[in-house]
């Protein structure tokens, strides 16, 4: 099973470069699940039904986030509503939404995918490794396909994921700081791993934001709204190939598309 995974999308830049290379490289890589990040679509912010039925009518399958997942309010009952875009399991009990889906790939395969959020350097939620633990449980043994995307500031504590998880999960793909990391690797007991997948949005930036309102916020400690960035689109993700009948990664490839 071929896996795609598109790190952070990042404003209408990340959407534009989704919406111009998705298809090629489902093609070209035979792809049977794509997933994306989309935590920061709408604006840099969050993201709306709208914009997730736009990833979804593209050919996403699933869509993970984290914790930028709670800025548009309109999302939240949209969660409930649509088991494909996931908000991190570790959230306290009695929050709308769901943390980890199982959905048939385009070829027929069950699949599962888990969405975790950390806790070095992030607002308090929940202990994202006994969470794991408890999602993983849920799954029915015959599915050995399993994604996760670590959604984490601290490089630690998503290696420390990987390690955790290894050999009880296909991946465990880093997200959130928005700069990819060239450590991609398959572990010893065969969970592909990688810290961050980076940003698909406007490389002309600073992680997105426009570059002089990040520098003055820097210079000044002054607190000012952020605008997405615009210029120069790219795409980054991670390619996964996973033997379906034991749930072992066989590659990892970084993917870049300018």
């Amino acid at each position: 099973m071929n896996i795609l995974f598109i790190g952070d999308t990042f404003g209408s830049a990340g959407r534009a470069a989704v919406k111009h290379h998705l298809k090629n490289l489902q093609e070209q890589f035979d792809v049977d699940l794509s997933i994306l990040n989309c935590e920061n679509a709408a604006a840099g912010f969050g993201i709306t039904p709208k914009i997730a039925d736009e990833l979804f009518d593209w050919g996403i399958d699933v869509l993970t986030s984290g914790n930028h997942i709670w800025d548009k309010r309109e999302i939240v009952p949209y969660l409930n509503k649509n088991p494909r875009i996931l908000r991190p399991a570790n959230y306290p009990p009695g929050n709308p939404g769901k943390g980890l889906t199982i959905l048939k790939t385009n070829r027929g395969e069950d699949a599962a995918v888990l969405n975790l959020q950390g806790r070095v350097f992030m607002a308090p939620t929940d202990d994202p490794f006994r969470t794991a633990d408890a999602e993983l449980a849920k799954i029915p043994p015959h599915i050995k396909v399993i994604f996760v995307d670590m959604h984490a500031e601290a490089t630690s504590e998503k290696v420390a994921m990987g390690w955790y998880l290894d050999g009880r999960v296909s991946a465990v793909i880093g997200t959130h700081t928005h700069i990819p990391t060239a450590d991609e690797r398959i572990l010893p007991k065969g969970t592909a791993y990688q810290t961050d997948a980076g940003m698909t949005g406007p490389f002309d930036s600073i992680v997105g934001v426009v570059k002089e309102e990040v520098l003055r916020r820097f210079l000044t400690q002054v607190h000012t709204r952020f605008e997405p960035a615009s210029q120069d689109a790219r795409l980054n993700g991670v390619l996964i190939d996973i033997d379906s009948a034991t749930g072992k990664a066989r590659k990892i490839e970084r993917i870049h598309r300018k």
